[in-house]
Order: structure tokens, then C-alpha cells, then sequence
């Protein structure tokens, strides 16, 4: 059953959306806390998260922007807003879809159903060792341990990953954060494998990649 995580102050509404949600086969989780909006999506783990744009404390184009920061995760604005700006502003800032209050609720479960449909064929899972990689949610999964990638380190673990047991360019690694539009110098791109590094350090990988100086990296 797909968990959705419910943004939503208004409590008539959010109790509608609960109700229908759960008639649908989902499993709704209500966000009660607005202090640290972004932190507790993350650590709730969703398949799909319903936004508001105006909640307590922080606008949720601004939460969004800070989910985009290391996750993946699918997001649905939700507003009472009737503006082309906010509709593109939050499609900039990484959001999947966006919907107008008030909706009716058939069009929010069909956006629903195509966002996770959408979420699910872009969601690859690779393994790495006895590792499973969640590539959508940023996550490395061993055992009982599970550890949260960054988007450029998920990037750059991947493109290690389809391209192991040879010698991938710095120049390789820079083009493909380009091609998804990460764009990070040089410098960035250091800190970005040392981060990688002790993170699979902490999942028993010390000496996963092997840095060849002056030519790049290789993923044992």
C-alpha cells in the first residue's frame, strides 16, 4: 500500500482527503508538526507527498525547495492560489504536479495514480555488492542499515555503478551532473566523492572507489 503524506493545516479538509485516500487503497500519514515541514517528509518515508503552499511557518514552494535538495521524493502542490506564476514556480522548483483548491476528488486520485505510475518507472533499483540502491529515493539500503544519498551523490555513485571495474574521467562525472542538471566546479565535485566515500565507509565499503590520481575513479 503506497503511503501519501498529507501538507495540509486546513482540518476539514485534510480529514476529507484522509477518508478518501484510505476508500482508494492508500495509506495516508497527516503532518501535524509545521516546525520542520521538509525533515519530517524525509524521515516519514512516503511514496507521494499532497503540499500545501500556505502552511504554517514557511511557504511550501520553499519546502519543496528544500526536499529537491536530497530527494526525489513525488510532490503534488496544493493551493488555493489561481496563478500561472505559482503553478510555475513550483514545476521550476521540482514538483510533479499541481493542483487548485477546490478539486475534484476523481482528478486528484487520477494525478495521483499517474505521479506514482510516473515515480515507479523511474524508480530503479540497482545493487552494489549485498547493497540494494534505491536510485529514486536516494537510498542504500544493507541489511538493517539504511543511508541517504544527496542527488549529486546518487548521480555520481550510479554513473560508478553502470560503469564499474573501469576507470571513469572526472570529465565523465561533470558531464553527467550536467546532462541532469546539477550543475557543480571541480571543487565540488571533490567534496561530493569524499562525502560518497563516508557514506559507504559506514555500510563497510572503506575502499569502494579507488582514485587513480590525475585520471579518475574506479568503483571496485
Amino acid at each position: 500500500m503506497k503511503k501519501i503524506m498529507i501538507v495540509e493545516d486546513e482540518k476539514t479538509l485534510c480529514s476529507e482527503l484522509v477518508t478518501l485516500l484510505k476508500n482508494n487503497n492508500y495509506e495516508p500519514i497527516v503532518l501535524s508538526n509545521f516546525n520542520n515541514t521538509a525533515s519530517e517528509i524525509l524521515a516519514s518515508n512516503s511514496d507521494l507527498v499532497l503540499l500545501d503552499i500556505n502552511i504554517p511557518y514557511v511557504n511550501g514552494e520553499i519546502v519543496l525547495q528544500e526536499l529537491r535538495k536530497t530527494s526525489n521524493i513525488p510532490v503534488i502542490m496544493v493551493t488555493s492560489r489561481n496563478s500561472d506564476i505559482d503553478e510555475a514556480l513550483s514545476i521550476s522548483y521540482g514538483a510533479d504536479d499541481y493542483i487548485t483548491k477546490p478539486f475534484n476528488s476523481n482528478i486528484l486520485l487520477l494525478r495521483i495514480g499517474a505521479v506514482l505510475k510516473r515515480s515507479n518507472n523511474e524508480t530503479n533499483t540497482l545493487t552494489y555488492k549485498d547493497v540494494s540502491i534505491n536510485i529514486g529515493k536516494g537510498l542504500l539500503k544493507k541489511g538493517d542499515i539504511e543511508i541517504t544519498l544527496t542527488k549529486n551523490e546518487m548521480i555520481i555513485f550510479s554513473y560508478l555503478l553502470n560503469h564499474q571495474d573501469r576507470l571513469v574521467t572526472r570529465d565523465e562525472l561533470m558531464t553527467d551532473l550536467w546532462n541532469n542538471d546539477e550543475f557543480i566546479n571541480d571543487n565540488a565535485l571533490t567534496v561530493n566523492i569524499s562525502r560518497l566515500r563516508a557514506k559507504l565507509k559506514t555500510i563497510g565499503y572503506e575502499d569502494a572507489i579507488d582514485t587513480r590520481k590525475g585520471m579518475g575513479y574506479i568503483l571496485s
